[in-house]
C-alpha cells in the first residue's frame, strides 16, 4: 500500500493558489483512475483506489499547509506505513512552470508543508516536485504562491495535470522515468510553420504567361 499525499490550503479561497497544485494532482489522479468518494479522514480528505496492481491512498491535508505533518502522520500510523510508502506532491519554486522532478528524501528547502512533514515523519519520503516558477524576488514569494494562477498557465497547467493521470500508474510501480515520460508526452508539440509556396517565378512548372494585346497593340507597342 502507498500513501500520495498532495499539499494545499482547504476551502474555496485557496482552491486555485499556485501552493494548491498538489491537491490538483491528487484529484486529476483520482478522476482519472475511478478512486472511491472523497471522504473526511485523518484531519484532511481521503481516498484510495488502484493504479496498476498497487493499492494507493489519497490524502489532502486540510490542517493547513503549515501543519500538513499532523494528518500524513496519522494515516501513517493507522495503516502501519512507513515513510518509503509516502510520496508527496508539492509546489517547487525553484522549478520553472509546468516541469516536474521526483526526489527521495532530503531537505524540504524551506517548504512550510514539507518542513512540517519532516517533523512528523522525517525526511525519508519520496516528493513530487511540480514546478510553479519564481516571482523574482523572495519577499514576493507569499504573496505569489498564494495567488491564484494567472489565465496564462492554464494551458501548460492543463497539459501537467493530464500527463499526471496518465503516469500516475508508472509512479505507483515506481518506475519514474515513464512517469516523467507520460507528463512530457502530455504536452502538444510545436506547430511547424507551413512551407512557403513556391512563386510562379521559380516553379520549374510554371506555365508561361499569356500574352493578351491584340495584334494592333502588339505592333503598336513596337514603335513605344
Amino acid at each position: 500500500m502507498q500513501l500520495w499525499v498532495g499539499l494545499g490550503n482547504p476551502g474555496t479561497k485557496y482552491q486555485h493558489n499556485r501552493h494548491n497544485i498538489g491537491f490538483m494532482a491528487l484529484d486529476r489522479v483520482a478522476e482519472d483512475h475511478g478512486f472511491a468518494p472523497w471522504r473526511s479522514k485523518f484531519q484532511g480528505q481521503l481516498t484510495e483506489g488502484r493504479l496498476g496492481t498497487d493499492k494507493v491512498l489519497l490524502l489532502k491535508p486540510e490542517t493547513f499547509m503549515n501543519l500538513s505533518g499532523q494528518s500524513v502522520g496519522e494515516a501513517m500510523r493507522f495503516y502501519k506505513l512507513t515513510p518509503a510508502d509516502v510520496t508527496v506532491f508539492h509546489d517547487e519554486l525553484d522549478l520553472a512552470p509546468g516541469k516536474v522532478r521526483l526526489k527521495q528524501g532530503g531537505g524540504h528547502a524551506g517548504h512550510n508543508g514539507l518542513r512540517s512533514i519532516h517533523g512528523h515523519i522525517g525526511p525519508d519520503y519520496a516528493r513530487v516536485r511540480l514546478g510553479i516558477g519564481h516571482p523574482g524576488h523572495k519577499d514576493r514569494v507569499a504573496g505569489y504562491v498564494l495567488s491564484d494562477f494567472a489565465k496564462a498557465d492554464q494551458e501548460w497547467l492543463d497539459d501537467l495535470l493530464r500527463g499526471i493521470g496518465r503516469g500516475a500508474p508508472d509512479l505507483a510501480a515506481g518506475d519514474g522515468s515513464k512517469f516523467l515520460n507520460a507528463i512530457a508526452q502530455a504536452r502538444p508539440a510545436p506547430a511547424k510553420p507551413a512551407p512557403k509556396p513556391k512563386s510562379d517565378a521559380t516553379s520549374p512548372d510554371a506555365p508561361e504567361p499569356q500574352d493578351s494585346r491584340s495584334p494592333m497593340q502588339k505592333l503598336l507597342d513596337k514603335f513605344k
